[in-house]
């Protein structure tokens, strides 16, 4: 766990490089160009650290047993900026303003110029930044705010957030000082501080503005992906076995996982295979399978579920390789692990396992028992298992197909088998560019939401937003937000920001059996001719079942809008997929 808070401090430390804090400096430069005192600057960084530190490990449950809505806190941050940005605008307004605050000192203290005045009105500036500032999530921060909104604050997660704020509070700090001392220093500006008060103050109510208008998101998210290298070393710092490892025990989860080994070589680990045991159905047949009963066999055991597009796009190889290596003692084992309460339904996986032409036995984990078993956390996941039932391979998500079957002929060659030595010749569908990431429309997981907040259950009205930025997606109308799904009334609409080859979208009609209609436009147009998706007709979407759609194919990526205008009141939308 140590190694953990010393990440954690690390990426906290980097996080001034980040393009997303980079809004907030010019802000900090603004309040701390008011006074020479280093009690600005320290001010602020505390009050930056606290604000930021209680509301990550604590909104969540405010919101749940007060029904907070973390926009007010939000739109209240904008009152403080815009009173401070026009204070350092207007004299007047300024002495006034601390006349009257200074009346109530003991609870806020005043923000003139003195020195007692100097920590409190820094410390007030850094409160309202703290509220509104959201820094680039790294796997780190995700689980922290992860465990937060579930409630699974513990004392341990309390420390490396603390250690974070830590490392963003150091440079946070130094920049303030730095800045401050540039500018009463720099006698070319000495002659120009009262304008430069005054620019300040101006800086202060346009940032306010943009955050009432949430347009600083839409900045953030454009820095973010004008510079991707930010997010990608930062994940690669974070990402390390032992920062994972440390992750998955806050989380309560273990950390014996196979695929935490080395993946370069052909065989990856060497862990005895638990099994099968706990699945509610057996399918294609319906005759349970044991590990006892596949002993003398290779099996590949194959975690999936049937609107992942990521599955979908393994599926094609894990069949071909049963179709042709089964004659040579091989098996493939499919164990269907739904993500989303739909995909227990017994019929829909049938129809599943017709739709992708699936030979081989499959077993409904509905519980998630083998799941666990295997300590597995993707779709898709591959365990080979050799002749003697020990996990000799693991792969997580798509590509090295080619690598997995030379595994897999290299264990039928070790149990006495003559098998093929060519390799399939199924394409490698695997994105080669940086995709829009998988999106979730339901509470628990819309972390992509713009510009409100999608973490609070029950029936909503939203206002679409003008502008969705990139990445990003927008309700529009009355939804009802419910933990896996945002259900549609008659008239909503969906926006979605996204780069790619191909959208998905998992939907369901409002009641069984029933065809319930979606429009989408590409860009603003109907979308239709070569980019329509094979569940796109004349720009409309015929809802007729709990699945996948495919609603946008090209062979140019992205950028473009989609937006979804739902006819029928009862549509469920689960999540976008790209490729």
């Amino acid at each position: 766990m140590f190694v953990l808070y010393g990440v954690a401090f690390l990426a906290g430390l980097l996080t001034i490089l980040a393009p997303c804090i980079w809004p907030l400096l010019p802000i900090v430069l603004a309040d701390v160009s008011q006074t020479k005192s280093r009690k600005r600057p320290l001010g602020i960084t505390l009050g930056v650290a606290i604000s930021f530190t209680v509301l990550t490990l604590s909104i969540s449950g405010l919101e749940s047993s007060l029904g907070l809505n973390p926009n007010v806190l939000r739109k209240l941050a904008v009152v403080v900026l815009v009173v401070l940005g026009i204070s350092m605008v207007i004299p007047k307004v300024s002495q006034k303003l601390e006349s009257t605050i200074s009346r109530f000192s003991g609870i806020l203290g005043s923000v003139g110029k003195n020195s007692r005045s100097d920590f409190r009105g820094g410390f007030i500036t850094g409160l309202a930044l703290g509220v509104v500032w959201a820094p680039c999530s790294g796997p780190i921060l995700a689980s922290i705010a992860t465990l937060a909104a579930t409630n699974k604050v513990s004392l341990q997660v309390v420390f490396v957030t603390l250690f974070y704020v830590a490392g963003v509070s150091i440079p946070l700090f130094g920049f303030a000082v730095g800045g401050q001392k540039i500018l009463a220093r720099s006698r070319w500006i000495s002659k120009y501080t009262g304008k430069i008060q005054i620019a300040s103050g101006v800086v202060l109510i346009l940032t306010a503005i943009a955050i009432y208008t949430n347009y600083d998101k839409t900045l953030e998210a454009n820095l973010l992906n004008a510079i991707p290298s930010y997010s990608s070393a930062l994940t690669k710092i974070e990402g390390t076995k032992s920062v994972t490892k440390a992750l998955d025990k806050l989380k309560g989860r273990a950390s014996n996982n196979p695929g935490y080994q080395d993946n370069s070589s052909l065989f990856n680990t060497r862990t005895p295979a638990p099994g099968f045991a706990g699945g509610t159905d057996w399918l294609n047949p319906t005759t349970p399978l044991t590990l006892a009963s596949l002993k003398g066999k290779v099996v590949l055991v194959d975690f999936w579920t049937y609107t992942c597009i990521n599955c979908i796009r393994t599926l094609p190889h894990v069949t071909a390789w049963y179709n042709k290596y089964h004659s040579y003692g091989f098996q493939v084992i499919g164990v269907h692990a739904p993500e989303f309460a739909f995909e227990k339904d017994k019929g829909n996986v049938l129809a599943a396992i017709a739709r992708f032409n699936i030979k081989y036995p499959v077993v409904q984990d509905n519980d998630l028992n083998i799941w666990n078993d295997y300590n597995n956390q993707y779709w898709p996941a591959e365990y080979l298992i050799d002749a003697t039932g020990v996990i000799r391979r693991v792969d997580f998500g798509e590509g090295q197909y080619d690598q997995m079957e030379k595994a897999i002929q290299t264990l039928l060659l070790d149990s006495g088998a003559k098998a093929p030595t060519s390799l399939i010749s199924a394409a490698d569908l695997t994105p080669k560019k940086r995709t829009t990431p998988e999106t979730y429309l339901g509470s628990d997981r819309a972390q992509y939401g713009y510009p409100q907040t999608i973490n609070i259950n029950g029936q909503r009205n939203f206002n679409a937003p003008k502008f969705t930025p990139p990445n990003l997606f927008s309700f529009g109308g009355n939804w009802n937000i419910q933990s896996q799904y945002a259900q549609a009334s008659a008239g909503a609409t969906l926006a979605e920001s996204f780069s790619a080859y191909h959208v998905y979208i998992i939907l369901k009609p409002h009641k069984e059996g029933a065809v319930d209609r979606v429009n989408v436009t590409l860009n603003g147009k109907p979308l239709a001719g070569i980019s329509a998706g094979a569940d796109v007709h004349n720009g409309i979407i015929s809802v007729d079942s709990d699945r996948l759609y495919n609603i946008y194919s090209s062979n140019s990526f992205g950028p473009g809008l989609l937006k979804f205008t739902f006819q029928d009141s009862g549509t469920q939308a689960f999540t976008f997929t790209f490729g």
